[in-house]
């Protein structure tokens, strides 16, 4: 895990992507997971990202751009509560 160099960051990591897991349906263990399809393990990736604040998910795009002249779209949403 690239960044994360503290244990409570890989802990609190762990019970994100266990979060998520959870809310898609996979059951995630502790440890090996080789058991697990493509699809299944690309789900709780994929649900990691949609709990991500829009800030946070564009942050992560941005970081993954590599090529000059590449351009990305984007579309902000924002929900406000009165």
């Amino acid at each position: 895990m690239k960044g994360i160099t503290s244990q409570q960051g890989r802990e609190t990591l762990n019970r994100f992507k266990m979060e998520a897991a959870n809310e898609v349906g996979v059951n995630l263990k502790q440890g090996y997971n080789g058991d697990l399809t493509a699809r299944e393990v690309g789900s709780v990736g994929g649900q990691m990202v949609n709990m991500m604040s829009t800030e946070q998910q564009w942050c992560l795009r941005r970081s993954n751009v590599r090529k000059q002249g590449h351009c990305e779209l984007f579309y902000i949403s924002a929900q406000l509560g009165i």
